[in-house]
């Protein structure tokens, strides 16, 4: 006999896997959050445990409908994400739904719905358990721009070398991946 699917409870948490699209070898994070949170709330969730800054538009698509900050230039097509929390959506485990934060760069990020844990009391909040690698610059060019931006600060003869690695502050290192620092910031949300 089958397992019965599990589905969310009144207070539930959700175990997810966010994975950056396109880049090998990949860069993701396993978060855990309330399902009583709204996307919104999600969105400034996945901009910290990512590494992001917050400086560009983005939105969510879980099966067929768009979710997003209310923009007037983008028309009434997306389902304002503010007034949606994760519990009013047919998330169940096992499944997958999307990210997409800067549409310049079209930087798509899979989320997998890995664990619905029922809690008792209140909800817990946002916590980043595991992940791997750092998070690309914002503005590099999306997974094109990342790789050449790779290639530039790996090697010392590249002529872009120099100038690319003062843009970043001196310094990236992309296996780089600060559990603590996520944590901390994901703590100081509200």
């Amino acid at each position: 006999m089958k397992a019965k699917q599990k589905t969310l409870g009144l207070n539930s948490t959700y175990r997810l896997k966010v994975t950056l699209k396109g880049i090998k070898p990949p860069i993701w994070r396993r978060i855990e959050v309330s399902n009583q949170i709204t996307l919104s709330k999600l969105h400034q969730i996945l901009q910290v445990a990512m590494g992001w800054t917050d400086s560009h538009l983005h939105h969510f698509l879980i099966g067929e409908t768009y979710y997003a900050e209310p923009d007037p230039e983008f028309g009434s097509d997306n389902v304002n994400e503010n007034r949606v929390k994760l519990s009013q959506l047919p998330l169940r485990e096992k499944m997958k739904f999307y990210y997409d934060y800067d549409f310049g760069d079209n930087w798509e990020h899979e989320i997998l719905v890995e664990k619905i844990i029922t809690v008792t009391g209140g909800n817990k909040p946002p916590v980043c358990l595991k992940g791997r690698r750092a998070c690309p610059p914002e503005d590099i060019g999306g997974i094109w721009g990342y790789a050449e931006f790779l290639e530039a600060i790996g090697d010392p003869k590249h002529p872009d070398h120099e100038g690319i690695l003062e843009w970043v502050g001196g310094q990236f290192d992309p296996e780089t991946f600060e559990l603590e620092e996520i944590n901390r910031k994901l703590a100081k949300l509200r």
